[in-house]
């Protein structure tokens, strides 16, 4: 293993650890010296890779955000129609929140508004939600009355971030269960009648496919949670 390759790996570990004691701890409280002995790892290499704790957190919210992006755009990538893809993203993103501590510990960093980075992940999903609806109803698949389009983002959005926030207490909040229901609530508002019968709550076969390799972790810029066809969000 070369030099590179063994700093990767180190890296690496250093996020995953530190996603898990900023879930278990908090920002605010969590330290570098945990962070380092749960990765396995001393101090100076900490440091060798980070500067302090606000960088570590910044690489944790990148990680998650390109992850995230990553699941998004591959969901989007075997969509039959806008309202099945926005269905299949929120189901293969709860997988993700409930799988991965990195995922959630970065996710709730992101939406901490500490200012660490450029990253609201709430925000994107609420932009990725208006455009699938946007599309969905250039499909003709929703009911007539679109001038509600703004209202039923809002409460696609507060419906599926609610599940993650109570996912803080009781994990079954973000099970594939409770999100079906969810959307067995919901597609019957959003839907034309005669698209409802062809749309599946459960998930179609996309929405539970295996999550995307991650790229090598960096610390450059990351996208928002869920882009179109176009380049990443």
């Amino acid at each position: 293993m070369t030099r590179q390759e063994r700093a990767a790996l180190t890296r690496e570990a250093l996020i995953r650890a530190a996603a898990a004691e900023f879930e278990r701890q908090g920002y605010a409280s969590a330290t570098l010296s945990a962070i380092s002995a749960e990765a396995g790892v001393s101090p100076g290499a900490l440091h060798f890779h980070f500067e302090n704790k606000a960088a570590v957190a910044a690489a944790v919210e990148h990680e998650a955000s390109a992850l995230l992006r990553r699941t998004a755009r591959s969901v989007y990538g075997q969509r039959s129609n806008a309202l099945q893809n926005l269905t299949d993203t929120s189901h293969a993103l709860a997988r993700l929140l409930r799988e991965d501590v990195v995922v959630r510990a970065g996710f709730r960093l992101s939406c901490a508004q500490n200012g660490r980075t450029d990253l609201n992940l709430r925000q994107e999903w609420h932009s990725c939600v208006r455009q699938r609806l946007a599309e969905a109803a250039d499909e003709g698949l929703l009911t007539p009355d679109t001038g509600r389009q703004r209202d039923l983002a809002r409460t696609v959005v507060a419906a599926t971030v609610g599940l993650e926030t109570l996912c803080g207490d009781n994990g079954a909040w973000l099970s594939a269960e409770t999100v079906t229901g969810l959307w067995r609530a919901l597609l019957p508002l959003l839907a034309d009648p005669r698209a409802l019968t062809g749309l599946d709550p459960s998930g179609t076969p996309a929405a539970h496919a295996p999550a995307p390799a991650p790229a090598p972790t960096g610390g450059g810029p990351a996208h928002p949670v869920a882009a179109g066809p176009g380049p990443a969000r």
